[in-house]
């Protein structure tokens, strides 16, 4: 009796609103956000099918990225299509099942894309500090592990929060002021203590990513300043550039969208919605263009298979 009335207590949907306030714009939203969601598409597909076709790039920062490109094609996919939906008045509503489904994913792809980023720290910290042992520690072997724990721990971290919304009597309420379904955007709508779920959101926050990421640079600056050539100085600092700027955009929106939504008690709700969109979205387009743009040798290598594609036609 007791779960027939938990269930009972389940919206068997819930209404998303999109942009709560400026339903206006929904139409001329849906612009940037389709251009940036087949901006992302591409660049990503592009740079995943060079990494697999191109022997020369079957290296471990190439693996690497590989792997980023797809976490950023599961992380952009979960949550874009629905948003455009919303905004051209498709399709508004999403079950419960549906619901967790999408919540799962999209925070899963995130936990995973923070691993891969840490373990690129990682890769780049042993390429500098400790380059003779670097074919030694980094074997195909050792990144297909690293691939596997990214997955096994983001699923870990998340598998969890299913049943921790699944427990919480919703009283009916089914109206999300969303463009997707997030983990506290959902509990928020529970008519019970959802204590367990704040103090476990917080604890699953890849802090001790930053925290080790930011270790492994500080390592990196310092054996570079070690250096005595100014060349070799620029070298170091050149192959670390790209990963930089891809830390920046991943973890900015990301932990400014964490930090407005519990604390920024005054910002607008439209706002918050629209950095955690940039979150899934901004990362997944930007990062095929840095890496490509910063790295000769994968710019050189997708110049080749575009000028290939271009001339077949």
């Amino acid at each position: 009796m007791a779960a027939l009335n938990q269930s009972s207590l389940q919206p068997a949907s819930f209404l998303l609103l999109g942009m709560a306030g400026l339903e206006d714009l929904h139409t001329w939203l849906s612009i940037p956000f389709c251009l940036m969601y087949i901006a992302a598409l591409l660049g990503n597909f592009i740079l995943l099918f060079v990494i697999v076709m191109e022997r020369s790039l079957h290296e471990p920062m190439y693996l690497f990225l590989a792997m980023l490109a797809v976490a950023d094609l599961v992380l952009s996919s979960s949550t874009v299509p629905k948003a455009l939906s919303i905004f051209w008045s498709l399709s508004k509503e999403m079950s419960f099942p549906a619901c967790l489904t999408q919540m799962f994913f999209t925070h899963a792809s995130f936990i995973a894309e923070s691993t891969i980023l840490l373990a690129m720290a990682f890769d780049r910290y042993v390429a500098i500090c400790n380059p003779l042992r670097y074919a030694t520690v980094f074997t195909h072997s050792v990144i297909a592990k690293i691939g596997l724990a990214a997955v096994a721990r983001s699923f870990c971290v998340m598998f969890p929060t299913i049943f921790l919304l699944q427990r919480l009597p919703y009283c009916r309420h089914s109206i999300m002021p969303h463009t997707y379904c997030e983990r506290m955007g959902m509990a928020r709508l529970a008519c019970a203590d959802i204590s367990i779920n704040i103090w476990y959101g917080f604890a699953t926050v890849p802090g001790v990513d930053i925290v080790l990421i930011g270790v492994s640079y500080v390592l990196i600056l310092r054996a570079v300043f070690k250096l005595s050539s100014k060349d070799a100085q620029l070298k170091a600092v050149g192959t670390c550039s790209s990963h930089a700027c891809v830390i920046l955009m991943f973890y900015t929106p990301a932990f400014f969208s964490f930090f407005t939504h519990r604390f920024g008690r005054n910002v607008p709700h439209h706002v918050h919605i629209l950095l955690a969109n940039l979150c899934v979205l901004l990362p997944p387009m930007l990062n095929p263009i840095v890496y490509t743009m910063k790295n000769k040798l994968v710019r050189e290598k997708v110049s080749q298979v575009l000028f290939r594609t271009g001339q077949v036609q």
